[in-house]
């Protein structure tokens, strides 16, 4: 049944479901895939759905298509009539709302050892439920078409959107067993300007907070740098110089020793960030509450606490 807009016209339910897919992924040919339409039924059915409601859904943005407050609202719409299909389809009983595709961007490190664990307990319950990782290390975007949720290092400066402090993890300087018997260890901060440092390409580096090493060592080289943090720990333990490495990743080796932690021991935090709409949908809100327990469970090891109190 088609429900009235604004101008006495009707939308079409297909429509809305059409426009949910594209807020979702925030591209008109990533949708039509998905649904198995062309690009042009999807424009075509977008702009009948603009019509009958009075006005534009759906904004242009840098990384695609951004939903505009009228967007939001049918989305809302959007997302009832999902359910109540899935509800016919699956019975009262068996239905389980959290299902589908959830996307997320967020740093290597937290994917593996955070998100990767946490949706995998999860599915155990919802094995409906899907997960998209994007893995970059970026300040919080401003239009987050295609995304449900961010996760980010340091506090995001954003508009319209949900910001949620998930908890906090240490960096320190590490080096290989073997390296250090090859060029000795660093008996002080001094010493560390005559080795190289394994760390994220700086000409690259999109994040102000994590640009520690480069100001509290101005002298120390680059030797091997990287936008994969799993390059860093394993380029570290090949010897390739000093890597300053999140704690939780690097405190698995044990061939990796810590290097001056009482000097170097930069503690920065875990942001998720969310559109304000995305927590009504169940399978959203599921996977942001599992990465909240998932990272409250392992603090310590997030901070490298181990090694600080030894």
């Amino acid at each position: 049944m088609k429900s009235p807009s604004p101008g006495g016209t009707a939308a079409n339910p297909d429509d809305l479901l059409i426009l949910l897919s594209v807020a979702r992924t925030g591209r008109f040919t990533t949708a039509a895939e998905s649904l198995g339409l062309n690009h042009t039924t999807v424009s075509r059915r977008i702009a009948a759905l603009e019509k009958a409601l009075g006005g534009r859904t759906l904004a242009r943005t840098v990384g695609g298509w951004d939903l505009t407050d009228l967007g939001r609202r049918a989305v809302r719409a959007a997302e009832d009539v999902e359910t109540a299909v899935a509800t016919i389809v699956a019975g009262d009983e068996d239905a389980d709302k959290i299902a589908g595709v959830v996307r997320i961007s967020a740093t290597d490190g937290f994917s593996a050892f955070i998100i990767a664990p946490a949706v995998a307990q999860l599915r155990r319950k919802h094995p409906k439920l899907s997960v998209e990782i994007v893995n970059v290390t970026r300040r919080a975007l401003q239009h987050r078409s295609g995304l449900d949720l961010e996760v980010v290092v340091g506090e995001p400066q954003v508009h319209r959107a949900e910001a949620i402090r998930l908890g906090d993890y240490t960096l320190g300087m590490y080096a290989s067993r073997r390296y250090l018997d090859e060029f000795g260890t660093p008996a002080g901060v001094a010493e560390l300007g005559a080795h190289g440092l394994v760390y994220f390409v700086d000409s690259m580096l999109q994040v102000d907070d994590l640009d520690a090493p480069r100001r509290l060592v101005p002298g120390m080289s680059d030797a091997l740098s990287s936008t994969n943090v799993f390059v860093h720990v394993e380029a570290t333990r090949a010897g390739a110089g000093i890597g300053f490495l999140p704690c939780y990743m690097a405190d698995r080796h044990p061939d990796l020793v810590r290097l001056l932690p009482g000097d170097f021991a930069e503690r920065l935090p875990y942001w998720m960030v969310l559109r304000p709409d995305s927590l009504r949908q169940p399978a959203v809100a599921a996977v942001a509450q599992a990465l909240r327990n998932r990272t409250a469970a392992v603090q310590e090891a997030l901070l490298g606490a181990e090694v600080l109190e030894s």
